[in-house]
C-alpha cells in the first residue's frame, strides 16, 4: 500500500523519504511510473478500444497431442491421446481439453506455425513476430510496446500494456514482451510484484497528495540530472499520468479479483499460483485478470502459462499438470468474451515459441522441433470454427498453408486498426522500421 503517514523519520512537510521514492518508484525497481508513462501523452490515442490478450504458453507445448493429433501415424508417434470431437465437422483436439472441444467453434486452430529460427527458448518470437538473430540494436519491440507507443493509453489511469508475468528460473520464460528499441517508457506494467500494493491509496486523501507534487518533481529531477544516459529525460510531461493511476484506483480496481463475480471466479479456476519448475504458475487467476484489464482500458495483456517443455513424460504432464488447467482457464475467458459482448472487440491468442518432435523419445518425452508448432486464436471478430494449415501424417512438416509468426502479428495489428506493412517506428538511429517483417494479415480470419 502507499502508505503516506506513518512513524518514519519525516520531511518538514510531514512526508518521509522513503515515501516520497515510494510513490516515485512505484514497486517498479528503478523506474519510476512517470518513466513507464513517459512519452505516452504525446502518443496517437484512438478513440476506439480494441484489445489483445496474448497467452505464451512457456517451454513450447507439443502441437501434435493438441489441435494436431495424428491418429493414423504408429504409436512412437502418435501418443497416446485420443480425440475430441468439436462443433466443427472434421475438427478433433486433444481429449483432454474437453471445455475447449466445446468451443472450438469459437476459435481457430493453427496447425502450421513455423520461424522459430533454432529452437532455443525464449519467449521472443511470441511476442515481436520476428526471430532474435540479427535484431536491430536495442531489440524488435513486442506488440505491447509498439502498441503503446502507436495508441498509447485509452484512459490515464491504465497502462496501455500490462504484463502479468512474473520472475522465471530461465528468465526468456519470465518476460512480457521487451519494449526493445523503443526504450523503458513502453515497457509493460508488471502488477505481479510489489508494484501491486503501491497502487492504491489508504493514508492519505487525493487532495493531499496533490499538495506532495512539489516533492516528487523535485525526487524526479534530482533522478533525471545525475542519470547520465537520459533514461528519466521528459517525465515532467506526463507525471499527471502517474498520479492519476493513484488517484483513480482504476488499474488496482482492476487487479481486485475480489470485486468479481464468485460465480464468474469459479468458473476460471484458481489454478496454481506457484511457479512451475523454472517456468511460469499455472495460475488461472491471470486469465481472469487479463479479462479485467481489457475492460478497464488495457490495450495488450500477457501472460506467461505453465512449463510446456517436456522432455520427458510428455503425456503424464500434459494431462495430469497442464491440459486441464488451461483447459479451463482459456475456455472460460473464451465464453466470458462471448457472453460479455466482447468477442469482437478482444483478440486472444495462445502460443508457444516452437513445436515438439515427431517421435517419443526413450523418456516418453518429446524434444524441441522448430519446423513446425501450433497455436490458437479466438475473438477479434475473426472467422472462427476452422483450422489453418496442415502438418504431414507424422507432424513433422508442413504439408499445406504456412503460418508465419509475423502473418499472426500483422492479422493482430490489422484488428487494432494499424496496417502493420504501412506504419513504421524509429530505432534507436532513426531509422523507420517497419511493425513486421513482409508478412500480410492472414486471409482466413477474414
Amino acid at each position: 500500500m502507499l502508505e503516506i503517514s506513518g512513524n518514519r523519520y519525516r520531511l518538514c512537510d510531514g512526508i518521509t523519504r522513503r515515501d516520497a521514492l515510494k510513490i516515485g518508484a512505484l514497486g517498479l525497481g528503478d523506474l519510476t511510473l512517470s518513466q513507464l508513462l513517459r512519452e505516452e501523452a504525446v502518443a496517437g490515442i484512438r478513440n476506439s478500444h480494441k484489445s489483445i490478450i496474448m497467452i505464451y504458453m512457456v517451454g513450447a507445448p507439443s502441437h501434435q497431442d493438441m489441435y494436431d493429433l495424428k491418429m493414423d501415424a504408429p504409436s512412437e508417434i502418435r501418443g497416446e491421446f485420443q480425440p475430441a470431437a468439436t462443433p466443427v465437422p472434421g475438427l478433433r483436439i486433444c481429449e483432454h481439453m474437453p471445455r475447449m472441444a466445446a468451443i472450438m467453434d469459437k476459435c481457430v486452430a493453427l496447425r502450421s506455425v513455423h520461424g522459430s529460427p533454432n529452437g532455443a527458448h525464449d519467449s521472443y518470437i511470441c511476442y515481436t513476430g520476428r526471430p532474435k538473430p540479427n535484431e536491430p540494436t536495442g531489440g524488435w519491440p513486442a506488440i505491447g510496446s509498439t502498441v503503446a507507443k502507436l495508441q498509447g493509453p485509452t484512459s490515464p489511469g491504465v497502462p496501455p500494456f500490462v504484463g502479468l508475468a512474473p520472475d522465471a528460473g530461465h528468465p526468456p520464460y519470465g518476460s512480457p514482451g521487451l519494449p526493445g528499441f523503443l526504450g523503458v517508457g513502453y515497457a509493460a506494467f508488471r502488477p505481479s510484484g510489489p508494484g501491486k500494493d503501491d497502487m492504491t491509496l489508504t493514508a492519505i486523501s487525493g487532495d493531499r497528495l496533490s499538495d506532495r507534487k512539489t516533492l516528487l518533481e523535485t525526487v524526479d529531477r534530482f533522478r533525471r540530472d545525475t542519470d547520465a544516459s537520459g533514461v528519466l529525460e521528459g517525465l515532467d510531461a506526463i507525471n499527471e499520468q502517474a498520479f492519476s493511476i493513484l488517484t483513480s484506483s482504476k488499474l488496482a480496481n482492476a487487479l481486485d479479483l475480489s470485486k468479481e463475480d464468485p460465480k464468474t471466479r469459479e468458473r476460471y479456476g484458481k489454478g496454481d499460483a506457484k511457479r512451475f519448475g523454472d517456468g511460469a504458475p499455472r495460475n488461472l487467476e491471470h486469465f481472469l485478470m487479463a479479462r479485467r484489464l481489457v475492460e478497464a482500458g488495457a490495450r495488450v495483456v500477457t501472460l506467461n502459462f505453465g512449463r510446456w517443455d517436456f522432455h520427458s513424460n510428455n503425456f503424464g504432464g500434459l494431462k495430469g499438470t497442464h491440459l486441464p488447467m488451461f483447459d479451463q482457464g482459456l475456455s472460460a475467458l473464451i465464453e466470458d468474451l462471448h457472453e460479455r459482448g466482447l468477442d469482437k472487440d478482444v483478440a486472444v491468442c495462445a502460443w508457444g515459441e516452437f513445436g515438439r518432435t515427431p517421435r517419443i523419445n526413450k523418456t516418453a518425452g518429446r524434444d524441441h522441433w522448430p519446423q513446425v508448432g501450433g497455436g490458437l486464436l479466438a475473438g477479434g471478430g475473426f472467422r472462427t470454427g476452422h483450422a489453418v494449415g496442415a502438418t504431414d501424417r507424422l507432424g513433422a512438416s508442413i504439408a499445406e498453408r504456412p503460418v508465419h509468426f509475423g502473418e499472426v502479428h500483422a492479422s493482430l495489428y490489422r484488428f487494432l486498426g494499424i496496417d502493420a506493412n504501412r506504419t513504421a517506428v524509429s530505432d534507436l538511429a532513426g531509422r523507420p522500421r517497419p511493425l513486421v517483417d513482409d508478412y500480410a494479415p492472414m486471409p482466413e480470419l477474414s
